[in-house]
């Protein structure tokens, strides 16, 4: 590995890199690719998959060693989100979000904090996530309603947060609320709290989806929900906004990788397919229509690689990468969609039919230009970015 990869404080040697990210594919290829399709077409949440990913540490994939977690590159995160979401996307969403919400914590906990909750976030003893979508705040997490009002040493919640991964099954969420409604700007109002399961904090529902199945992605309420002040991420109100953004560009690289591996995914499915259907005598990889479909999702997914590496590889460095990070997270997750549905048409009709493979990426490609922030968004993002960085 590259010096520069310890500008953050993380280093794996190559060698045990290669071993890791191999042990992840043979899980892979052993454990998930033969129920996936069963588990998204259920919609039942792979409780047996879970706990195979804490055994391997994934709960821990990024947080420091100082805290028991394995203090993983981005690189090597990005190389092993990759590989699982070629054979199923949306597990992978289970530790991403879990570990968003441990990011926010050891880059902005106070040290008492960070003793106490990363190394139960990093055995997966704690999983959760970030509670940040309201019905009526997504991308302008500024107008979010939810409030925590100081009364004594403890703060009281109310409101509501929706599409909250491991909402269910979680224990524990990062809370972003507003401590002052009335601040002017908006931002200088919120505050970001670790959010356990208790008296008060009820799961709403469960949201029915239209791909991302298995995952629970749910409704969250807080009525009089109480938490004692040294639940405060910081211990300072205020500060929640960058808190719950700063680990976006970590966030966004993720879903850059999720889009590489339905990329690769969809392109491996239809190659094979490929090679075995004939049309006219041949088989139909011989049919120059069929080639150039394949040539230009090949090109797509080698482009989407390096495009997430590179993000990745910035962020190591301790670059300042959000352009990186938002190029990376459009260009990838618009790949997938395109893969996905390239490789639905070599697969002709069997491509619709459930008991093909294919539609499942097809589906779950479609929330990756959603998540962690809208394309459109990303494109604002690049844009603002690239003319900040080349004035006239």
């Amino acid at each position: 590995m590259s010096d520069t990869t310890a500008a953050r404080g993380t280093h794996i040697d190559s060698d045990d890199e290669r071993a890791l990210v191999e042990a992840i594919e043979r899980w892979v290829e052993k454990e998930v690719a033969p129920v996936a399709m069963k588990f998204d077409h259920d919609d039942v949440w792979p409780a047996e998959l879970v706990e195979q990913m804490t055994e391997m540490g994934l709960f821990g994939a990024t947080i420091s060693p100082e805290y028991g977690g394995l203090g993983l590159p981005a690189r090597t995160y990005a190389e092993i989100v990759m590989r699982i979401s070629s054979y199923w996307m949306a597990i992978t969403g289970i530790f991403n979000s879990h570990l968003m919400m441990a990011a926010a914590m050891e880059r902005f906990g106070t040290e008492a904090q960070k003793s106490h909750w990363l190394p139960r976030f990093a055995s997966g003893e704690i999983r959760g996530g970030l509670a940040l979508t309201e019905p009526n705040a997504g991308t302008d997490l500024q107008a979010i309603r939810t409030t925590a009002v100081r009364d004594g040493d403890d703060y009281v919640i109310n409101g509501t947060k929706t599409w909250i991964t491991n909402g269910i099954q979680g224990s524990a969420v990062a809370l972003l609320v507003k401590t002052d409604p009335n601040a002017d700007p908006r931002y200088k109002g919120m505050s970001l709290f670790i959010a356990p399961k208790g008296e008060g904090f009820t799961v709403g529902k469960k949201l029915k989806k239209l791909g991302y199945n298995a995952i629970d992605s749910a409704e969250l309420v807080f009525e009089d929900y109480r938490l004692s002040a040294d639940h405060l991420i910081g211990g300072e109100e205020g500060k929640g906004f960058f808190q719950a953004t700063g680990g976006l560009e970590l966030g966004r690289i993720n879903v850059a990788a999720r889009g590489v591996g339905l990329c690769d995914g969809s392109l491996r499915l239809a190659t094979e397919y490929a090679q075995t259907r004939h049309t006219m005598g041949k088989p139909i990889c011989e049919h120059q229509a069929i080639q150039l479909k394949l040539g230009e999702m090949a090109t797509r997914a080698r482009a989407a690689r390096l495009m997430t590496l590179d993000a990745a590889d910035a962020y190591d460095s301790g670059q300042r990468c959000d352009m990186e990070a938002g190029m990376a997270k459009y260009f990838a997750s618009e790949a997938a969609v395109r893969n996905s549905e390239e490789s639905m048409r070599i697969h002709g009709g069997y491509g619709y039919s459930k008991e093909y493979e294919i539609e499942r990426y097809y589906r779950d490609s479609l929330l990756m230009c959603i998540g962690e922030g809208t394309n459109e968004m990303q494109r604002m993002i690049i844009a603002k970015q690239w003319v900040k960085r080349h004035p006239v």
